[in-house]
């Protein structure tokens, strides 16, 4: 167009012409967007990610959850006897025996006391030696008693014959009333002799029964004697104080020197029972049908797994579960003994427990790190081989051992599945499988979280 023309140009055909010129620049660039977005859809590079085998195999059904370990038993050594501290024989910390030497306590007055009471006891023994002499020179008096009386009783006979048979003579005037009257008052006095000697008799009996009660007092003041002695022996034990029981002690409230209290409030030093040991844990109340179940079909091992530690779990069993639960917490304390014979196990230490109720048999089992959670629930990443692309699959799982999952819906033995990466996942996606490399999972150990069968 001449530039002379422009003018003669009407404005409403310009503002068109200009219009139409900037649509089709817009439809130009739009036409090459798209060509560039399809472009480079079809150029998306492949997801690197880490994939596994599902795989059967026999599982454990357990139960998982933290516990304490508790000494086996706990002994707080109190003296019996007050007194100078004059020995202690372990260092703090240090296991001891049962039976083995703690303490001496001074021992002066106790040994004073045992003599006093051996002294009494020889006493009283020669007491009853005494009294059994006083008893045999009774029981010889009953008996010249005795014999006494068979004498004259023989000789009270012979006279009352006498005084029959002169009575007779005085009848018939063959004598005189003297002579007759002599014969009989000898006769009376044999019989009053007798009489006398019925008497001695009962009076030496009676000595005799004197003489068995001073003999029984003398024995029991030897019984009582012996029993002081015994007793006197007792507290002069206790001046030497020995370990109750097999275990470490802690630290030492008294030093040597100090001067100790009869039964004081505070122990001289604290021994706990480390082998066997107690761990204590406790489980959600809704487990413990199950758990009782399976204690009803034998014994229920338990291994403790120490924090930092966890290649060498210590192997026990359930050997206590709480009569009632604890309202406030819900929960079921147990209680499971271990040998701990390497003292690997300390009192107030915490452990991860896993309570082994059964196996579960053929199971499909995947990494625990191959399962994801989303709005819908549990899902994993399945790879087709064919394409190498994965899908998103839907499963129910079940319990958790290490770091493996059982799949109870969803999965089958040979499938492949994403364990690393999905987080750049989505359906359909092209996938490159990559080679494991420092995934930090330990083999054989122990998942943190709670379990149930």
């Amino acid at each position: 167009m001449l530039p002379g023309l422009l003018p003669l140009i009407p404005k409403q055909i310009g503002r068109n012409i200009l219009l139409f010129s900037l649509i089709a620049v817009c439809g130009c660039t739009a036409t090459e967007a798209q060509s560039n977005k399809q472009q480079g859809k079809n150029q998306q590079r492949a997801v690197p990610v880490v994939v596994a085998t599902v795989t059967r195999k026999t599982i454990p059904i357990e139960l998982r959850q933290t516990g304490t370990v508790v000494a086996y038993s706990t002994v707080g050594v109190k003296s019996q006897v007050a007194g100078p501290l004059t020995g202690v024989y372990f260092q703090e910390g240090q296991n001891v025996k049962k039976g083995q030497l703690l303490f001496k306590i001074d021992s002066r007055p106790q040994e004073a006391a045992l003599m006093q009471a051996q002294a009494n006891k020889e006493k009283a023994i020669a007491q009853v030696k005494q009294a059994q002499a006083n008893l045999s020179k009774a029981i010889a008096q009953v008996n010249q008693a005795k014999a006494n009386l068979l004498k004259d009783q023989t000789q009270a006979k012979n006279a009352q014959v006498q005084a029959q048979r002169y009575g007779t003579l005085l009848s018939q005037g063959a004598i005189s009333k003297e002579q007759a009257d002599q014969f009989r008052t000898a006769s009376d006095a044999q019989k009053a002799t007798v009489i006398a000697d019925n008497e001695g008799i009962a009076n030496t009996v009676a000595a005799v029964d004197a003489a068995k009660a001073d003999l029984n007092n003398a024995k029991a003041e030897v019984n009582a004697a012996e029993a002081a002695v015994d007793s006197a022996k007792i507290a002069l034990s206790y001046n030497s104080i020995f370990s109750p029981i097999t275990g470490r002690t802690g630290s030492l409230k008294v030093n040597q020197g100090n001067l100790v209290k009869d039964n004081d409030t505070n122990p001289l030093v604290t021994i706990s029972q480390i082998s066997p040991i107690y761990v204590t844990t406790s489980l959600p109340q809704r487990l413990l049908p199950e758990l009782n179940k399976y204690r009803a079909q034998g014994k229920i091992e338990v291994d403790a797994y120490i924090p930092k530690d966890e290649q060498r779990p210590e192997h026990g069993e359930l050997s206590f579960i709480d009569s009632g639960v604890d309202p406030t917490t819900g929960t079921i304390k147990l209680k499971s003994s271990f040998t701990n014979s390497d003292g690997r196990l300390s009192p107030g230490q915490f452990v991860n427990v896993v309570v082994r109720l059964t196996q579960e048999p053929n199971a499909v089992v995947v990494p625990t790190t191959a399962i994801q959670t989303g709005q819908k629930g549990q899902f994993v990443y399945v790879l087709n081989p064919a394409d190498q692309t994965v899908d998103m699959r839907p499963v129910v799982v079940g319990n958790a051992v290490s770091n493996e999952s059982v799949i109870q819906e969803g999965l089958k033995e040979g499938e492949q599945v994403v364990t690393d990466g999905q987080f750049n996942l989505r359906p359909k996606a092209k996938v490159q499988i990559k080679q494991a490399v420092g995934t930090g999972q330990r083999s054989g150990g122990v998942n943190q979280g709670n379990q149930s069968p």
